[in-house]
């Protein structure tokens, strides 16, 4: 038996109406089991329990055993002053409160059907799946059921992706310009990146960005400069040394200090080697102004004229500083360009019109379903039971399933789990 069951069967009443009796052998009617509370203090708030025909008003906590409620401490903790029940699934010990009286205890161990404990044991049995724990019902859950889940879970998706950048919005004083280059800046730095390339893009004041609109070889040495990428003199490399040149004199001007952790190459495919990145969003950046407008507030941006920039000519013929290559084109990719319409622009503009007040979901799941999916190993799995992913939307969808529920056995928070226990979400 785990508490989250208990959680699921009180929250959901799968227990008899009628007829249930505390412990003390006192009549137990529940009116409203109360709000589920995910954080610290009682397991549901605000909960109305009948006792012996008097109506109680208060919070209820749950455990597998009533010795956990001081094995927990509950006892010196006032968030629990005011628990009216305690539901437990073995009733080992009489539970009292500061001022000596005991409270009511119901155990649901004679009330529990035994189809809800078998599907709650299959549902979880590691022997029976080798992906996710519903793997071979999968399948089996209505597809009403399910779409309307997955539907919600997208939402949830961006909505989670939005807490990040109301994050940044707090360290940037609204500033929507410069949220938009430091998630630019996350997609562009990759995972391995990511987080270093933010550090330096909050090394640079976004007013300098600004200020270097149509410079492109001072905003590249910007850019590169702040990723501690340009240092002494390389003979033979003229560019190398223009932009190591330029970086000093900016440094001196604007007093800059560059990021603390210089990026990763190792494990990187040449394409995504944090040079050619940089170099790519410097060109971006030298080219257009005011770019959130362009890409965010416009109702019918070009997203590809205005992203796929291309790089100074150097880079055609240079990977990293130093060491000539063969010459290709290093503009952006349209799977590339995919990733950025994924993990900056879409949820972007989500917060953007959540901000205005608006709830366009629609056009959201709209603008996701004509990109394509993305490839990995979990989209890959989700595939073999027979899913149809056909678009971004269908793999970011599967993505916040599998990294919000199914990788962390939260079966019963999860539709088509619940489905599975005969539980509604």
């Amino acid at each position: 038996m785990k508490e989250d069951l208990l959680h699921f069967i009180w929250k959901y009443k799968k227990y008899p109406v009628n007829g249930l009796m505390s412990t003390s052998g006192e009549a137990v009617h529940v009116v409203k089991a109360g709000m589920h509370n995910h954080l610290s203090g009682p397991d549901f708030f605000n909960a109305q329990i009948e006792l012996n025909g008097q109506l109680w008003a208060g919070n209820v906590e749950i455990h597998i055993k009533s010795s956990d409620w001081y094995a927990h401490h509950h006892q010196d903790d006032t968030n629990y002053d005011n628990v009216i029940l305690h539901v437990v699934w073995e009733d080992d010990i009489a539970v009292y409160r500061k001022d000596g009286s005991e409270i009511p205890t119901l155990s649901l161990k004679e009330y529990i059907p035994l189809v809800v404990l078998n599907n709650y044991q299959n549902l979880f049995d590691s022997k029976n799946y080798n992906f996710i724990n519903c793997e071979n019902e999968f399948n089996e859950v209505d597809e009403f059921i399910k779409n309307n889940w997955l539907d919600r879970l997208f939402v949830e998706r961006l909505e989670q992706k939005s807490i990040f950048i109301k994050e940044l919005l707090d360290y940037t004083n609204n500033d929507w310009e410069q949220v938009l280059f430091l998630m630019l800046l996350k997609t562009f730095g990759s995972k391995i990146n990511r987080d270093t390339f933010i550090d330096i893009g909050k090394s640079i004041d976004f007013s300098i960005i600004r200020k270097l609109n149509n410079k492109p070889l001072q905003m590249e040495s910007l850019f590169l400069g702040q990723a501690n990428l340009l240092g002494s003199i390389i003979e033979d490399d003229t560019y190398y040394n223009r932009l190591t040149k330029e970086y000093q004199y900016l440094k001196h001007k604007f007093n800059l200090i560059a990021a603390y952790k210089s990026p990763e190459f190792f494990r990187l495919r040449p394409s995504n080697f944090p040079t050619i990145r940089l170099a790519q969003l410097s060109a971006i950046y030298s080219k257009n102004n005011n770019l959130f407008h362009l890409l965010i507030e416009n109702d019918a941006p070009n997203f590809s004229e205005v992203l796929k920039s291309g790089t100074s000519d150097y880079w055609e013929t240079h990977f990293n500083f130093g060491k000539i290559s063969k010459k290709s084109k290093k503009g952006i990719s349209n799977s590339f360009l995919n990733l950025l319409m994924i993990n900056t622009i879409i949820p972007l503009k989500f917060a953007y019109s959540r901000y205005k007040g608006g709830l366009e979901n629609e056009k959201f799941l709209k603008m996701m379903s004509e990109i394509k999916k993305e490839e990995n190993s979990i989209i890959a799995n989700f595939g073999k039971l027979g899913t149809s992913i056909k678009s971004a939307k269908d793999s970011q969808t599967y993505l916040q399933l599998y990294n919000n529920y199914c990788s962390k056995d939260k079966c019963l928070d999860c539709a088509i789990g619940a489905s599975l226990m005969n539980i509604k979400v």
